[in-house]
């Protein structure tokens, strides 16, 4: 077996972006966006201004995955538009810092909501139950595809209903303080307001990051060029609701000084109702964590696979398991990268904003190709064409770059950290170049 399996429905496809998307981020991310901001307006804007990026991204890469329905997604459109360099440096970056990064982060947050169970767990404890995970739900995607996504149906599912019950007792049980919240966008607005709204938005897109998973699938996916732009549409906008949704219920349940200390919102949320709504809500949630690294084991390695078919990476990761029709050796590799992020950065915000930034430094130039292949390829078929063109596309780049300048400004540790990663990338294309 030298070839993927075509197995991925478009069920399947949008329980992954969204589950891709839904992992830890809305459990842990609103305490540091509450303490920017301060302000129960400005955190729902935040969150909705999240959902505009998501969704003008999903909007922009659905028609570049109808034109390109390969696996590796954004690694293909970027090949195809800016040269293979730039692909290479994309796919460098996956494997260095955004989704390895990303994996380790989860496996954090997976081992920190353990605590609820295991108060006892000390720091290098949390270290060995997040390399165990990521692990763990590598071999078992080694397994094949269609057991991975029977893994994501099932947790995205989990997660969701988790959600719902958060949802529910948020807007049934008010609580007396958020009868006297003050909403009005004028009063209480954090200085200056835009540094404000950009450094919650680490935060926030953390939290939206993975929508973009479906286009490294599309190799295993059925009729791609119609189920890949619909399942990131459709992710986006159930994600976007379920999340302004959790955050009003977290306003009404906890004061804002209350949701800013504490790292574990969600069970705390509800331990106000229900006084074992802690411990009920950890289970959800570590569920949901889990499931999202089982994605994420799954989905990236697709790229170094079709780097590596490309002549481009090491031509080990190219192979099949001629059994389970999976990129093991590319799997293996991410999992060991993964666990070396885990030891060298260790805490869950370090780990976020390295990811974050290189992530949407990418997003942005994946999304202006489409403006590129307008030009280009007017004639190519486009099962999808962006609604809004050229506008959508434009807000995407746009709200991306200004994120990318200030991170560099807020955050410059972990950002220039990635940066350096990358022109350590152009040196092994070259070496992998004249290998090829």
């Amino acid at each position: 077996m030298t070839q993927l399996r075509r197995k991925l429905t478009l069920y399947g496809l949008t329980m992954i972006a969204v589950g891709s998307c839904i992992g830890s981020g809305i459990f842990i991310t609103p305490n540091e966006i509450a303490g920017v901001l301060g302000h129960p307006s400005w955190i729902i804007i935040v969150w909705l201004l999240g959902g505009i990026i998501a969704l003008t991204g999903a909007l922009t890469f659905a028609e570049l995955g109808g034109l390109f329905p390969k696996s590796g997604g954004v690694y293909v459109f970027l090949k195809e538009a800016y040269g293979p360099l730039a692909g290479f440096l994309y796919g460098w970056m996956i494997l260095l810092v955004i989704n390895t990064g990303a994996l380790a982060a989860l496996g954090v947050a997976f081992a920190e909501y353990l605590k609820f169970f295991i108060p006892g767990l000390s720091a290098n404890d949390v270290l060995i139950v997040a390399a165990s995970t990521v692990i763990i739900l590598t071999a078992i995607n080694c397994l094949g595809v269609n057991i991975s996504q029977w893994l994501s149906n099932i947790f995205t599912g989990g997660k969701l209903l988790a959600i719902l019950v958060i949802i529910v007792i948020g807007f049934a049980y008010i609580q007396p303080h958020a009868i006297t919240l003050e909403w009005s966008l004028g009063r209480a607005a954090p200085s200056p307001l835009h540094t404000a709204l950009l450094t919650a938005l680490i935060g926030v897109l953390w939290s939206f990051g993975g929508w973009h998973h479906t286009s490294y699938l599309a190799g295993e996916a059925i009729e791609p060029q119609r189920t890949i732009p619909r399942a990131m549409i459709l992710g986006t906008g159930i994600v976007t609701v379920t999340y302004v949704l959790v955050n009003m219920a977290y306003l009404f349940l906890l004061p804002i000084p209350a949701i800013a200390g504490t790292e574990r919102v969600a069970g705390d949320a509800l331990a106000v109702v229900i006084p074992w709504g802690g411990q009920l809500v950890a289970v959800f949630i570590a569920i949901s964590i889990f499931g999202t690294v089982a994605i994420y084991t799954m989905s990236a390695p697709r790229i170094y696979y079709a780097m590596a078919k490309d002549g481009l990476f090491f031509s080990a990761l190219a192979k099949v398991h001629p059994k389970y029709g999976t990129p093991v050796n590319a799997m293996v590799v991410q999992a060991v990268w993964a666990l070396v992020l885990l030891i060298a950065w260790g805490t869950f915000s370090n780990l976020i904003t390295y990811v974050t930034f290189m992530d949407i430094c990418f997003m942005a130039m994946a999304g202006a190709s489409i403006f590129i292949f307008r030009k280009r390829l007017p004639q190519q078929d486009r099962p999808y064409r962006t609604h809004g063109y050229p506008i959508v596309p434009a807000i995407f780049i746009f709200i991306c770059v200004a994120f990318v300048i200030n991170t560099l400004i807020a955050r410059p540790t972990q950002a220039y950290a990635g940066l350096i990663l990358l022109l350590s990338g152009v040196l092994f294309y070259y070496v992998f170049k004249k290998r090829a």
